[in-house]
């Protein structure tokens, strides 16, 4: 037997490593599947689209947000990955009561390795992590960031338009790339703006995600009326907001986003 803690301080007790794994989280299964564990995950969300041969093939369990709970339940895993954001807290409490859940909790870069790391050590896999951990770090060390620091608003949803605040993941990336969060200090988490408030904050980058909301060229020209003078463009929300093994492929994009912007 061991025990391990997860990214809530919460301790986990296994007499094996776990061999049939639920993943509720698309940026921790795609994770999984890059450390090798093709057999052993048993159960996706239907949001888990990466990789393209897990989400056709993979038992889909769900949402995020909308798990089904009694399939899981009779799929008996020995181990669910969730985190505290991207799933609701009253479904993983009830799955906690018959089944080990580890919780990962992802603020910056930093949590993300800690999080690789940590699943690399609790299925064993502890010398794939390592490498994948390493190419993040390479990768990231190799960002020069810029450095007139623009001001810049990032935007995850439309009607109402939405933003991220300093607690986010998406904002330790756009301090990673020299940018300004104009929405770091909001109350909320995810801000709700309208046009007048988006004047207020004056960005000179108007960033519009590729998810949850999928932005299209119609808003940029609806956001380009309101701020004649901002730069706006489409980015890919995958490279700012997934925390797993994807961010091996976010700095090369992000590099060339600085170029553009320079």
């Amino acid at each position: 037997m061991f025990t391990i803690t997860d990214m809530m301080h919460r301790e986990l007790s296994f007499n094996s490593v776990p061999l049939r794994i639920i993943s509720t989280v698309p940026s921790q299964t795609e994770l999984l599947y890059h450390l090798g564990l093709e057999d052993e995950v048993i159960g996706i969300t239907k949001f888990c689209i990466h990789p393209n041969s897990w989400y056709k093939s993979k038992e889909r369990i769900g949402g995020t947000k909308n798990l089904d709970l009694n399939r899981i339940k009779q799929i008996k895993p020995d181990l669910i990955i969730a985190n505290k954001e991207e799933n609701t807290q009253t479904e993983i409490e009830i799955l906690s009561e018959e089944f080990p859940v580890w919780i990962s909790d992802i603020v910056n870069l930093n949590d993300s390795i800690r999080m690789i790391n940590s699943l690399g050590n609790l299925l064993h896999k502890a010398h794939m992590s390592d490498a994948i951990v390493g190419m993040i770090n390479q990768g990231f060390s190799e960002i020069r960031p810029l450095s007139n620091k623009p001001r810049a608003l990032y935007l995850i949803w439309q009607n109402p338009w939405m933003s991220v605040n300093s607690n986010t993941f998406i904002h330790d990336m756009l301090i990673r790339l020299g940018l300004t969060n104009v929405a770091a200090n909001a109350e909320d988490r995810y801000p709700k703006l309208d046009g007048e408030q988006i004047k207020k904050l004056s960005p000179e980058l108007i960033l519009l995600s590729s998810e949850p909301f999928p932005f299209k060229e119609k808003h940029i020209a609806e956001l380009q009326v309101l701020m004649p003078n901002a730069r706006i463009g489409l980015v890919d929300g995958e490279a700012f907001s997934w925390y797993g093994s994807r961010l091996v492929q976010s700095p090369p994009y992000f590099k060339e986003l600085i170029k553009k912007w320079q």
